[in-house]
């Protein structure tokens, strides 16, 4: 009979739900930061970015080497360093390869690697890869001690924390993260600006933020551009580590034949899909939000060609280009948030000087790591070649050593005072380097070796020394790279604030006539064109008309109500004529649609005459009454049992007023004051149970004018019966006024 040893469980520990979901959130919120989202100061790069250029080095796919299969890549990636799907690997490795992505690339690709408009890269199979200059130098001297390494994720291997990075990736080659409550926004930066920068730094490190965005005036963005941002918001974005900057499409006019023209836009902003792009502007001018814009055409090859042809040649291209800039994609805001980690592994928002003397930090010391590693390998040679200096001049006794003394090494070691390394040297040699063991040879790479040592020990005792080292590499990376060199001139142009430009309001939404309906039940719409009132329109079983008025559709409705509040609808976001509209409730905070009182249309520099039925009221500027929310305006202030019920514009110098009790009152429109809210003044006065039925402002000399049963219109010329006081009584009208009394 066999037994079967169990091992004792793990032990068991009480404790809160809370606090245990607490501290496995942290964990993984630390490992998202630290190991997934957020790039190293350093290098720029993530863990996933690193691994993958640390692998191809592996692979030896340097950028004089051959290409290899893309799947290679990814397979050791995920074998070897990061265990996670093939095809998030696979995805960074593309937009390492994306000329539209990374201002400097740092994967050579072969084949179908995704283009500008967002289609997909071929799968990994198809594609190929090895590394650029660039990813060279940010492996520059990796076997040479210049940073730490761990174990990978199996213990198998080892892995950099940190590439040596001869190269400035963070700001050259930007980058993008969300990891958990933070993330991080950084545009790419033109590398020889960035290294006039860091050398200024090197020589003045007091140097301020003012000084060193005159040498970085704004991201050079791969795919080009204008940068329009205020040089005020620039320079706060780069002291903070945090703002924006507004990136505009590079166009130009093209003049074409019987002076007609159109617009050829080259570049766009970056990280906008141009196919979207396009979409985008297609689908605004079905809809006829483009009234300036007739057609668009991608006439795109290798270079971008947008063609923008205009509705007629008589439209401004500054104010076409102005209405397309603020309903598309054409203009965007690049986002810059310089969150990373920095040296010890802690998140923070750097400033661009934070950020450059950060990387400058992590030069020197890769410059000092070097430097004790080569020392190491110099002392080691010498002595070794000490080692070779005696054997020369006792060759023959070592070599009956060698052939006659069963321990040889420790033999030579007694005899000769040879170190061990010494000694295991000499054993180690061939016999064919034997003829090279000339004295005068091991002499001179012996006393070179020491000026080299004497000269690398000074360097490790003198900071200036290294600053210019320092200084020195950044120079031939702009030999390289720099302003001079194709891959190196500024490809986003600094472009100042644009003018302001008034852009009609036709430009963004077409100019059509229409006719506001509103029904007795509060239901609007708005039907095509100016429609007569003999002309007839359907309503809802047990409605009928109330209100209609000729608009536009770029004109604003103003919609009066019994509470004494102005409303504001857009022209162009009123309900189509096809059905029997929306109620009004539904567009604005109004508590019932049968409470509007007046309809009308947003003409700048109108005023109206407001007045609630208890017959008090006051004239107020339209351009006071528009409403930005759909909670709309206070104006008229009505007390309890009160309402508001008049609501007719000033258009003459006399006010008519008649109440419920059929008195009519006449008086001079001067009498009324101006004011913006409040319950305003009496312009007639009743007995208990009366109210003010209607009100008109007219012209004295036009008489006064109302419609009598039939459609009739009767104008009164002489008023001086009814004329008075403002807030009198008032006398009864003419015989035949209407009952009700109304004046329309």
């Amino acid at each position: 009979m066999t037994t079967t040893s169990v091992e004792d469980p793990p032990p068991i520990h009480d404790t809160w739900l809370a606090d245990a979901l607490s501290q496995r959130y942290l964990a993984y919120a630390l490992s998202t930061i630290m190991s997934r989202s957020l790039p190293d100061v350093r290098d720029g790069l993530k863990p996933v970015h690193r691994r993958l250029l640390f692998a191809m080095r592996q692979l030896r796919l340097d950028p004089g080497s051959g290409f290899k299969k893309s799947a290679r890549v990814v397979g050791d990636v995920m074998g070897k360093f990061h265990p996670h799907g093939d095809s998030s690997i696979y995805d960074a490795l593309v937009r390492l390869a994306q000329d539209f992505a990374v201002r400097y690339p740092l994967v050579d690709g072969q084949g179908n690697f995704g283009n500008i408009d967002g289609d997909n890269a071929a799968a990994m199979r198809y594609t190929e890869a090895r590394l650029t200059e660039v990813a060279a130098l940010l492996l520059d001297g990796i076997d040479e001690d210049t940073v730490d390494f761990r174990q990978t994720y199996d213990g198998e291997g080892e892995e950099p924390v940190v590439l040596p990075s001869a190269f400035p990736n963070l700001l050259a080659n930007g980058a993008q993260g969300i990891a958990v409550g933070m993330a991080t926004s950084i545009p790419p930066h033109n590398v020889d600006e960035l290294c006039t920068a860091l050398q200024h730094l090197i020589k003045h490190p007091e140097a301020r933020d003012e000084t060193l965005v005159e040498m970085v005036p704004g991201p050079d963005l791969p795919t080009g551009g204008v940068l329009v941002e205020a040089r005020e918001s620039v320079l706060e974005a780069y002291r903070t580590g945090r703002g924006s900057f507004r990136v505009r499409a590079k166009w130009e006019v093209e003049p074409l034949k019987n002076g007609t023209w159109q617009i050829v836009v080259t570049e766009i902003p970056y990280q906008v899909q141009k196919s979207r792009l396009v979409e985008r502007m297609a689908e605004l001018l079905q809809n006829r939000k483009l009234t300036l814009l007739d057609d668009i055409r991608d006439e795109s090859a290798m270079d971008i060609r947008l063609v923008l042809e205009p509705k007629s040649r008589n439209v401004d291209p500054d104010v076409l280009m102005e209405s397309l800039f603020r309903q598309t994609d054409l203009e965007s805001r690049i986002s810059l948030n310089l969150n990373v980690l920095d040296k010890d592994n802690v998140p923070r928002v750097m400033s661009l000087r934070e950020a450059l003397q950060a990387f400058l930090d992590h030069r020197q010391d890769v410059l000092v790591r070097r430097t004790r590693h080569r020392l190491e390998k110099i002392a080691h040679r010498l002595e070794v070649l000490g080692g070779y200096l005696i054997a020369y001049l006792n060759l023959d006794e070592i070599i009956r050593i060698v052939r006659e003394e069963d321990e040889p090494k420790a033999v030579m070691m007694r005899t000769f005072e040879l170190s061990d390394v010494q000694a295991e040297a000499i054993l180690n040699m061939r016999l064919r380097a034997l003829r090279r063991l000339e004295e005068i040879e091991i002499r001179k790479e012996f006393e070179n070796l020491s000026a080299e040592r004497d000269d690398l020990t000074a360097l490790l005792n003198d900071d200036a020394r290294q600053w210019r080292a320092v200084s020195d590499q950044l120079g031939e990376i702009r030999r390289g790279f720099g302003k001079t060199t194709e891959i190196g001139r500024r490809r986003t142009v600094i472009g100042s604030t644009p003018n302001p430009v008034v852009v009609p309001t036709e430009a963004l939404v077409e100019r059509e006539p229409i006719t506001v309906i509103c029904s007795e039940k509060g239901w609007i719409r708005a039907l095509k064109g100016h429609i007569g009132l003999d002309q007839e329109v359907k309503y809802k079983e047990g409605d009928g008309e109330r209100f209609r008025l000729h608009a536009e559709t770029t004109d604003k409705i103003l919609v009066f109500a019994t509470d004494g509040r102005f409303y504001t609808i857009g022209g162009d976001k009123l309900p189509s004529g096809r059905g029997h509209g929306e109620p009004l409730r539904l567009m604005i905070d109004l508590a019932n649609d049968e409470d509007v009182v007046a309809i009308r249309p947003y003409r700048t520099g109108d005023r109206l005459l407001v007045a609630s039925s208890e017959g008090r009221g006051f004239v107020v500027p339209v351009d006071d009454v528009v409403a930005q929310t759909r909670a709309g305006k206070q104006v008229l202030v009505v007390d309890s049992g009160a309402r508001a019920n008049i609501c007719v514009t000033v258009a003459g110098d006399t006010v008519a007023v008649v109440g419920t009790n059929r008195k009519l009152l006449v008086f001079d429109a001067a009498d009324i004051p101006e004011m913006v809210r409040g319950k305003g003044v009496i312009l007639q006065k009743y007995k208990p149970g009366g109210h003010l039925a209607d009100a008109v402002v007219f012209k004295a000399e036009d008489g006064l004018s109302w419609v009598l049963q039939g459609g009739r219109r009767r104008t009164e010329p002489d008023l001086g019966v009814w004329r008075g006081k403002r807030a009198g009584a008032g006398k009864n009208p003419p015989t035949g006024f209407p009952r009700p009394p109304r004046f329309t």
